[in-house]
């Protein structure tokens, strides 16, 4: 009753659109320190404990929480998420969880149906066959991980005994995620094996220059192993030219890698499913469902056009925890970093279940067409400035010129809690940012946090 209540009261944007308060602050109002030193929570309690705790935490469904790429969780998904939580079914081995390793074989088929490739057989293995394989995973970080894995054991298989060669790059473009950086130092490679993609406007690849930057890798002694495209970019919303770098890739045999960890949900829509013509052409796809698919945190899909992918991604053994080949099972635990592995399948399997595939891609197409409509309310006003048209529901905008102004007016909403927005710097500048993920967050709420920015800036 509680939770509900709260949920309502954030709905119809009663109280802050933040919980922002200094750590000392939180942890003095959760009496945390007390509570683990000498425990003795009970029914009672624990009620106003919880009241705190709410009050402290982020109010997603609140109209005027247009931060960041989090999902408002349908209640489905929430509710796998509770049982998950008490069945406790680890099921990376498929004896330990035999209900949802059987859901993410069927979440997977379905996802790579989605992205226009071939759905595993019953049976995953190395044969000649042609289909698709993939796996669910804790977060689109691991996800781009595996991905590059992926891609480092198709270039050098002996990779696990070996060790990396110091001459291997991979073409990334200047606004990918963090993560692929990440990535790359942790299999070996380092940033240093980061080499930049040719920049068109506001930093979407240019695929025009493609061929000029895969010359001069090769004519400094590098070998190219893997081209990076993201679906959309983080800060910006925009796509790369999937198809053209995807052709690309196919002329030169080059791994081809989507990070469309943020787009791909779109597949689901007919109108804004264009945003990823290509994608059909990569090597490998990431796609978070706790984005675009209103699933809880955490679950990303690692998916690959062609199932020998797998082949040469961990190749190690744990003898307590394999038996043999079963081909009646189904273990994710060779072609996931984790062991552990919670029941993500379950989540993705009850949105998709109890809403349906359209409504979820009519969901994101709302949001996108939601995103647009804020463009031209936002370039309407005076003062304001939106540089382009949104291809997804995430838009930059700033007032007037100053770059620290921006940032004074973002902190200045979230301390207080009258909105909660982002920001970014883009092309040299700081921009505001929104993501618009709540349904609530309508023209009523983008002019009451506009409203805002003017009066903080005067």
């Amino acid at each position: 009753d509680r939770m509900l209540s709260h949920l309502q009261a954030e709905e119809v944007g009663d109280g802050a659109a933040s919980a922002y308060a200094p750590l000392a602050q939180v942890l003095s109002e959760l009496d945390a320190e007390d509570w683990l030193r000498h425990g003795g929570m009970n029914a009672e309690s624990v009620r106003p404990f919880l009241d705190r705790y709410l009050d402290r935490s982020v109010k997603l469904r609140h109209p005027l929480h247009m931060a960041h790429q989090v999902s408002v969780p349908d209640y489905p998904a929430g509710l796998a998420a509770m049982i998950n939580g008490l069945t406790n079914n680890p099921m990376a081995v498929y004896e330990m969880g035999p209900a949802a390793a059987a859901l993410e074989f069927a979440v997977i088929n379905w996802m790579l149906e989605a992205v226009g490739w071939s759905a595993q057989p019953m049976r995953l293995d190395n044969a000649d066959a042609q289909h698709g394989a993939g796996v669910l995973t804790h977060g689109g970080s691991l996800a781009n991980l595996t991905c590059l894995l992926a891609a480092r054991g198709r270039a050098v298989p002996n990779a696990w005994q070996d060790g990396v060669p110091s001459d291997l790059v991979v073409m990334v473009p200047p606004t990918s995620h963090y993560s692929i950086a990440r990535a790359l130092s942790i299999i070996g490679l380092g940033e240093a094996a980061i080499e930049p993609m040719p920049e068109g406007e506001w930093g979407r690849v240019a695929s025009d220059g493609l061929a000029r930057s895969l010359a001069a890798i090769t004519a400094r002694g590098k070998r190219c192993i893997a081209v990076v495209a993201n679906a959309c970019a983080t800060a910006t919303g925009l796509h790369d030219p999937l198809r053209d770098i995807g052709e690309f890739c196919q002329a030169n045999d080059l791994w081809f890698h989507v990070d469309a960890c943020h787009g791909a949900t779109a597949l689901l829509s007919d109108t804004e499913r264009h945003w990823l013509d290509g994608i059909e052409l990569a090597d490998s796809v990431v796609w978070d469902t706790h984005k675009m698919m209103q699933v809880p945190a955490l679950c990303a899909a690692v998916l690959f056009r062609d199932h020998r992918s797998f082949a040469h991604l961990f190749e190690q053994d744990a003898s307590y925890l394999a038996y043999g080949d079963d081909a009646d099972s189904y273990d994710s635990l060779p072609r996931a970093l984790e062991c552990t592995k919670a029941a993500l399948s379950f989540k993705v399997f009850m949105n998709v279940a109890w809403r349906g595939a359209e409504a979820l891609g009519a969901y994101v197409a709302n949001q996108y067409a939601t995103a647009r409509r804020f463009f031209q309310l936002i370039n309407a006003r005076s003062g304001f400035d939106c540089p382009f048209e949104p291809e997804t529901n995430i838009l930059l905008f700033r007032y007037g010129d100053d770059d620290a102004l921006q940032q004074r007016i973002r902190d200045e909403m979230v301390r207080e809690g009258s909105a909660h927005i982002t920001s970014a710097m883009v092309a040299g500048r700081r921009w505001l940012r929104l993501t618009v993920m709540n349904p609530l967050s309508d023209d009523a709420a983008l002019n009451r946090v506009l409203d805002l920015i003017e009066s903080k800036a005067t």
